[in-house]
């Protein structure tokens, strides 16, 4: 099998449980840029959430790529160049926002280096900032202070309370703006279309490759797509069962070097 692009979540998939990448999965993924391999880290943080790794794994010297925002934003690692983006518009935005202060949950949203909230002490709130090394913005109305469009809308609540409530958030917008669950705390709103599938068309496009010669790893509900749209989509041991019912291989665990272990299996480990 010819790989030419190595696709990747983050969390829960590259780093393991702690956060971090392993020392085996970072030799395997250095060893397979320098044969040639590309890597693309496609999750739904942020282009800053995603420097660290990269460095880590010398992505800008190998043509590396990132899909931020669950596939709103595709950005050069080496060039920090946007090659795609497609974000909600001010009046949806707003719109959304809005809406939000009917429920009991917190929504937030970035602009350069800043994440606007109305609690910086809220649950998850100092979490997210660190994971996306935001400076934390906090301002009485969130709709009042969205003068821009936006690549994401991540809303925070109890999971119990978002099971419950996740559809008459965004149901007034099911025409406008694209909704899904990333983590069982977390809910998500982008703009009509955006997912990371749509971002790989542009990711393969830029290296001159065909989807067959894409291998993806994914673990949660919004790396379904990508991984229906790849050559091969690998599930992690600990993916939801969603993702592992549409798998074409099921792997080892994030915390077990589940990447490596795929690419053994497929006599692909470099």
């Amino acid at each position: 099998m010819a790989i030419k692009v190595i696709i990747m979540d983050i969390d829960g998939t590259l780093v393991n449980d702690e956060k971090v990448i392993t020392p085996l999965t970072k030799e395997t993924l250095l060893k397979a840029q320098d044969k040639g391999v590309r890597l693309v880290l496609a999750s739904g943080r942020p282009t800053s959430g995603l420097l660290k790794l990269a460095e880590e794994l010398d992505m800008e010297n190998h043509h590396g790529l990132f899909v931020c925002f669950n596939g709103s934003k595709v950005v050069d690692c080496q060039s920090h160049e946007t090659l795609y983006n497609h974000a909600i518009s001010v009046e949806d935005s707003k719109a959304v926002l809005e809406h939000l202060k009917n429920f009991k949950a917190r929504p937030m949203f970035d602009k350069d280096e800043y994440m606007f909230v109305h609690d910086v002490y809220a649950d998850n709130i100092q979490h997210e900032s660190r994971m996306g090394c935001y400076k934390l913005c906090e301002v009485d109305d969130l709709e009042a202070a969205c003068q821009f469009p936006l690549n994401k809308i991540l809303i925070s609540a109890k999971p119990c309370y978002l099971k419950q409530h996740f559809q008459e958030m965004a149901e007034p917008f099911s025409n406008e703006v694209h909704s899904m669950f990333t983590a069982p705390y977390y809910y998500e709103f982008n703009a009509l279309g955006v997912d990371k599938a749509t971002a790989l068309k542009h990711v393969i496009s830029f290296y001159g490759s065909d989807r067959t010669e894409v291998i993806v790893f994914g673990d949660a509900h919004n790396d379904i797509t990508m991984m229906q749209f790849a050559g091969t989509g690998v599930a992690m041991g600990n993916a939801v069962s969603e993702v592992k019912n549409i798998a074409d291989i099921v792997t080892d665990t994030n915390d077990n070097d589940g990447i490596v272990q795929a690419l053994k299996e497929l006599k692909l480990c470099l």
